[in-house]
């Protein structure tokens, strides 16, 4: 059997623009805080450590008005800009020609998730699409993993890689015991992994 996990924003998808709109529309409306620029919002989402509700809102835990709010704006935010990265669609269908099983693992909330790979046409392409509010722990911690392996009932003989452009990405494939392909052409172009790829297609080398 071959697996293959992506991770969704900065890898399948670019969603910076319409995150940094939902953000500031929180700031906005709830803080009275300037605008923040695109390049601060996704540097401070994909930062190993951060704090997001200080980062983003100046306080020091993630509030409920905060939340609630971000949450039904991006609902109809989230599919205004959004993108697929090239060469994403071809990676795809190459891959289901392998017989490659394709899932998505990603921080966003599921619901986003598949209202947003939907509005790229790429959603029927996946067996599972689990976001952070479908476990106890997020990226790094590999419980997202796993449950995308338990599905398809993976074993150690089997091939399976995690496609991330972040290093919580890389750290969950290393706690879940598979290997972990660093995507350069997404929010986080440096790291100091191991096995990088430039280009999707690259993917299928791993399942030659």
């Amino acid at each position: 059997m071959k697996i293959a996990i992506f991770d969704m924003d900065g890898t399948l998808l670019d969603s910076a623009k319409d995150i940094t709109i939902s953000v500031n529309a929180v700031r906005e409306a709830n803080h009275k805080l300037y605008a923040l620029d695109e390049s601060y919002v996704v540097d401070a989402i994909n930062r190993e450590h951060r704090n997001l509700a200080e980062l983003f809102y100046g306080t020091p835990v993630y509030e409920d008005k905060d939340q609630e709010l971000f949450e039904k704006y991006y609902k109809h935010q989230c599919v205004q800009n959004v993108a697929l990265y090239e060469g994403i669609t071809e990676c795809l269908v190459k891959l289901k020609e392998k017989e490659v099983r394709i899932s998505v693992a990603t921080n966003a909330p599921t619901k986003f998730a598949k209202l947003m790979l939907e509005k790229c046409n790429i959603l029927d392409n996946f067996d599972v699409i689990i976001g952070a509010d479908r476990v106890t722990k997020a990226k790094p911690d590999k419980e997202m993993l796993d449950y995308i392996l338990n599905h398809y009932g993976y074993k150690t003989e089997h091939k399976a890689l995690m496609v991330g452009d972040n290093i919580k990405d890389m750290q969950a494939a290393s706690h879940a015991g598979i290997e972990g392909a660093f995507a350069t052409w997404g929010f986080s172009p440096q790291t100091k992994h191991s096995y990088r790829i430039s280009k999707p297609e690259e993917v299928l080398d791993f399942f030659n």
